[in-house]
């Protein structure tokens, strides 16, 4: 269970720290063109969108579930044993 929640605080702090260092902050010389530091991409509308804010939060999901799935799985491996 103490690995578990492990798991579960290192998934929520990596989600946090991704979330934090995902806004990327204004061009140093007033410059409003939205690809010129290359963090967004400019849509047909010319909206933006930020690029990679969504990557960390699904490698810290994936790494979450896999670490799930080891938990349960040990657990299982230990239950047999006993048996």
């Amino acid at each position: 269970m103490k690995t578990l929640k492990k798991i579960i605080t290192l998934a929520v702090l990596t989600f946090a720290l991704s979330t934090v260092t995902a806004q990327s902050p204004p061009p140093p010389n007033g410059d409003t063109d939205p690809t010129s530091d290359g963090s967004t991409r400019v849509g047909d509308d010319g909206s933006s969108a930020p690029i990679g804010g969504g990557v960390a939060m699904l490698v810290a999901m994936g790494a979450a579930y896999g670490g799930k799935k080891y938990y349960d799985y040990r657990r299982k491996l230990k239950n047999e044993m006993e048996d």
